[in-house]
């Protein structure tokens, strides 16, 4: 007869393996993002993708995240415990991640790591993003459009191409139907923090403006908008339900279909490094509906516009553009390369301000 204890090391193997079979045919996959999931925005629609994961492959997957995690060292020791752990895919979700998880994939080489936003690769990272600048295009028409005092508000997160992009292109196409147009930016250094992104809301209007954008993440600002009786965009999602009557429409980042794809590659064993930018075109980028405060000639130049770049029959940056200080970017008829919009570290002529270092 066996000892107990012996028997019960039995079992455990035994549990062990049987447990081992089973995991592996179950994909693991990790989230790690920079708000909580009730942000309303940026977050908010990363956990939508990783919930449309679950409801697309049932119980083949698992899925975990970690919120509110800081763009810094504490990234690091979440992705690290995240690898450790038997995830065979990881999704780190904001730009201040991407050190980290290039970092920590070079010492999980068999764990599959995607980046958002980010630039740097290996072969076990892939980055993807969308093109943002394609929807700030849109609203940036009807802004242009709506403005009664000529000002509109923008409340930014870090000067990062990224956000960069987003300002000029919104500039750009208010400033091609309203010359008069003013952007006045306010930098808060953060992507979610509510009672920033409200004190910022109302500097702004304080300044003049009536219609506010923002490249933050929580609806602040459009309850700010609703409260004093001026327009908004909302940011990532949806966010008409914070300002009913202040919403003209909202870009929304829609990550569900990539995040379904490349967890099928995974799972089938396709997953390559590649880097992935979509936008309107690819369903990435979507536009909200439009409100009914939106005239219907501003309603028409916002769908045209937004037809015409799922076409790829218009650029958002095509020349003639100068750099803010008035020297040449593009010239007549000239679009911007890819390359040169991902580096992008300059305001376009005819904004005023200082950008951040």
């Amino acid at each position: 007869m066996k000892p107990m204890r012996s028997l019960a090391l039995s079992a455990a193997v035994a549990l062990a393996v049987a447990g081992g079979a089973q995991a592996q045919d179950l994909t693991k996959v990790g989230f790690v993002y920079v708000g909580p999931i009730g942000d309303f925005g940026w977050t908010y629609e990363h956990n939508e993708g990783r919930l449309a994961i679950e409801a697309e492959f049932g119980d083949a997957v698992a899925t975990s995240f970690v919120e509110s995690v800081s763009e810094g060292p504490d990234a690091e020791r979440v992705i690290s415990h995240l690898a450790a752990t038997g995830h065979d895919l990881i999704f780190t979700t904001s730009f201040g991640f991407m050190n980290p998880t290039v970092k920590v994939a070079r010492r999980f080489p068999n764990v599959k790591f995607e980046h958002a936003t980010g630039y740097r690769r290996a072969p076990n990272v892939s980055t993807y993003s969308a093109r943002f600048y394609e929807g700030r295009h849109v609203i940036g028409l009807i802004a242009g459009k709506m403005t009664q005092s000529n000002v509109i508000g923008y409340i930014a997160s870090f000067p990062i191409p990224e956000v960069v992009r987003g300002i000029n292109a919104a500039f750009l196409a208010a400033r091609s139907i309203n010359p008069d147009v003013q952007f006045k930016i306010v930098w808060v250094s953060t992507w979610f923090d509510p009672g920033k992104e409200a004190d910022a809301a109302r500097a702004l209007i304080d300044q003049g403006a009536d219609i506010l954008m923002q490249h933050t993440d929580s609806p602040a600002a459009m309850r700010i908008a609703e409260a004093e009786g001026i327009l908004a965009f909302g940011q990532a999602s949806d966010m008409a339900e914070f300002g009913p009557n202040a919403q003209l429409t909202s870009i929304i980042d829609n990550w569900s279909p990539y995040y379904i794809e490349r967890t099928r590659a995974v799972m089938d064993g396709t997953w390559t490094s590649e880097d992935t930018w979509d936008g309107i075109a690819d369903g990435m980028v979507v536009i909200a509906p439009y409100s009914d405060k939106i005239p219907g000639d501003v309603k028409e130049l916002a769908e045209t516009a937004r037809l015409a770049i799922a076409a790829g029959e218009l650029h958002p940056f095509t020349g003639p553009i100068n750099k803010q200080d008035g020297s040449l970017w593009l010239a007549e008829g000239e679009i911007a390369t890819d390359e040169a919009l991902v580096g992008l570290n300059f305001y376009v002529e005819g904004i005023d301000g200082v950008l951040p270092e």
